[in-house]
């Protein structure tokens, strides 16, 4: 990550902390850990929620070698010209994660293999935090895996620890990985195996 991205990165966060959710991209170390289930056979495909400058948008592309479909969802229109601009092989879809489903079905899929998350989970309340997983445990493929990350030092705060509540409710498999200590700050992520039904309605967020 060059200067340049991280100081556009730390211009988003001031802009829109609550969207952004961090001062610095993540490192490649995390998002190596962060994008491991994404398969290095056939054609899966892979949607990333959040990708902000790209960190994990790189491992994906690079596990990926050119196969399957990599769809990338993007809330905020700087990133996502951004990203377009550096991976113009990467479906970049400009709308709010919570809209994944219709954002699927527009491009003619009903599933994905794989959703890799850059979320920013503690930024986000209980009522926000459960529609996106809802969304989330509703389109992930039966055989299909979710990950995501959280940052060290927040672990315990209550919007961590109703997070990691919320996956156990919404996937029969849940672990936790290793801390990062490389990453700027310090971080680990959670790897979530076979989606329950979604529990509670959700509300539609058009993009």
């Amino acid at each position: 990550m060059s200067a340049r991205e991280r100081a556009a990165f730390l211009q988003e966060f001031l802009r829109a902390p609550f969207t952004v959710g961090a001062v610095t991209p993540s490192g490649e170390p995390l998002a190596n850990l962060v994008t491991a289930p994404v398969p290095r056979g056939g054609a899966p495909l892979v949607v990333e929620l959040g990708p902000g400058t790209g960190a994990f948008t790189a491992a994906i592309q690079r596990r990926l070698n050119g196969r399957g479909h990599h769809l990338a969802v993007e809330v905020n229109p700087r990133f996502a010209r951004s990203l377009g601009a550096r991976y113009p092989q990467v479906d970049v879809a400009v709308a709010d994660a919570r809209s994944l489903r219709e954002i699927l079905a527009g491009r003619g899929h009903d599933h994905a293999d794989v959703i890799v998350s850059g979320l920013p989970w503690v930024a986000f309340g209980a009522s926000m935090q459960d529609d996106l997983l809802g969304t989330v445990t509703e389109v992930l493929a039966p055989h299909g895996a979710f990950t995501t990350f959280a940052y060290l030092h927040t672990r315990w705060a209550p919007p961590a620890r109703r997070l990691r509540r919320s996956l156990d409710e919404g996937f029969e498999e849940v672990v936790a990985s290793r801390v990062v200590w490389a990453n700027l700050p310090p971080a680990f992520a959670y790897f979530c195996r076979r989606p329950r039904v979604p529990a509670r309605p959700r509300t539609l967020v058009s993009g």
